[in-house]
């Protein structure tokens, strides 16, 4: 009887099988790094708003104000940062950020909240410490 060299059928069935679980976990595995990934990145524009507000803002007028405009409101953060990972700005409809300022007279307020809409955990929220 002559021995043959190679695989057999089902030998190379169960590779395959094999290799396409383990590239369906590496894609799966991707897709959520990515979206932990864009979280991170709108965890730190809420934060370097919320300094700019605090640090910035409220120290010069003792105020927050009662929008955010690009840079003519907080010009001590990168432009960049208002716009969220999907390429929507803060004052833009449907945007992941959003400014909520409140106890406001005559464009003057208290107190605000800033909010990210995340992806792969709940919302990130900071609110105004004075």
């Amino acid at each position: 009887m002559e021995k043959k060299n190679g695989f057999t059928v089902l030998e190379l069935i169960l590779c395959i099988v094999f290799v396409g679980i383990f590239v369906v976990l590496f894609f799966l595995q991707k897709v959520n790094t990515e979206a932990m990934s864009r979280d991170e990145q709108r965890k730190t524009a809420i934060n370097a708003m919320y300094f700019a507000l605090e640090e910035g803002y409220y120290t010069e007028n003792g105020y927050y104000p009662e929008n955010i405009e690009e840079a003519k409101t907080l010009r001590w953060i990168e432009p960049d940062l208002f716009t969220d990972p999907r390429g929507v700005t803060l004052w833009q409809e449907d945007s992941d950020y959003t400014y909520e300022s409140s106890n406001c007279e005559e464009g003057k307020c208290k107190s605000y909240t800033l909010n990210a809409r995340m992806e792969k955990e709940s919302n990130y929220i900071k609110t105004s410490r004075n």
